[in-house]
């Protein structure tokens, strides 16, 4: 008689609405619990993952001996720690070094709850962290060991040139190299509502800030003025604020940043933000990902700091590779 499989159980720390999560579950994994200090992130992941607990709080707060013996056996933790203090966008501005250090709750997971596998997801930025190396050394010191992988989510179908650091880690051995799929690049012109339920302003009008009216002239001077194009709001690369739509997005961030322009037969050109549903597609999320709590910006925010699920299931279907 053939063994039933074995189940692989996870807790996703720092969960908030879900993204890696997500991505685990499609790879074959049993979210037990999951742990945010945002009680809106919590509506949303107990909305989408209503079979998993949801722990609300700081992660140094909690009782971990006693939260291992609650939830059980686990075979992988997700981790996705602060990631603001470490992220280029920042700029200037001074860093928090408490909250850089909350990774170091992953540690005391790990050593609490004693799984296989360990997944540590962040901004790329975070290997310049003064203390990354004594991360992962104290992780290697419970037993672990490492493979550090930069993985962009555009080469796992996803419409979105995102790249993060991936910190993987397993008891049993080194682990297996991801191998993004080979898929094509998609483009922003697959999830965009060009002609939809959407409402459109005149790109000139009054109170239309100059800086718009120059991205879009610098979009025109390129492609003409009979192409739809993205205006994007943020970044000093030489990009000229504005992108093709044959392109992945440009990252998303917590905030408002990305406006269509069109050709309109009225007003010559019409724009619009970015809404919901795109980003929400622009991260790879299905449209049976619920993000129904808060409000717009916070959902923007929500969606901004989440992890893509296609990378996620990418990822952890390569680890499940070495059992």
């Amino acid at each position: 008689m053939k063994q039933a499989a074995t189940r692989i159980r996870a807790i996703d720390l720092f969960c908030g609405a879900g993204g890696s999560s997500w991505g685990a579950r499609e790879a074959g994994v049993e979210i037990v619990a999951a742990f945010d200090r945002c009680p809106l992130a919590g509506e949303v992941h107990a909305a989408n993952f209503p079979e998993s607990h949801f722990v609300l709080g700081h992660l140094e707060d909690h009782d971990v001996a006693a939260l291992a013996k609650e939830f059980g056996p686990i075979n992988v933790i997700l981790a996705s720690p602060e990631c603001t203090n470490h992220s280029p966008a920042k700029g200037g501005k001074p860093r928090c070094e408490q909250s850089r250090e909350t990774a170091f709750q992953v540690v005391r997971f790990a050593e609490a709850f004693k799984p296989r596998w360990l997944v540590i997801e962040n901004v790329v930025n975070m290997r310049n962290w003064a203390r990354y190396a004594d991360l992962k050394n104290a992780l290697e010191d419970l037993g672990y060991q490492l493979r550090e992988q930069v993985l962009n989510a555009a080469e796992f179908g996803v419409p979105q040139s995102r790249q993060r650091l991936f910190l993987l880690a397993d008891r049993e051995g080194t682990p297996p190299e991801v191998k993004p799929p080979r898929k094509a690049i998609a483009g922003v012109r697959g999830f965009l509502e060009l002609n939809g339920r959407y409402r459109w302003a005149p790109l000139r009008k009054p109170n239309r800030a100059r800086a718009t009216i120059e991205r879009a002239e610098r979009g025109f001077a390129a492609l003409g003025r009979k192409e739809p194009f993205l205006l994007v709001y943020y970044g000093t690369d030489g990009g000229g604020g504005w992108q093709k739509l044959d392109r992945p997005l440009r990252t998303i961030t917590t905030v408002d940043r990305f406006a269509i322009v069109k050709p309109d037969p009225q007003h010559r050109h019409v724009m619009r933000m970015l809404q919901l549903p795109e980003l929400q597609a622009a991260m790879g999320m299905p449209t049976r990902m619920r993000f129904e709590s808060g409000t717009r910006r916070d959902r923007i925010k929500m969606i901004g700091n989440a992890v893509c699920p296609p990378v996620m299931r990418g990822v952890i279907r390569t680890l499940l590779t070495s059992r």
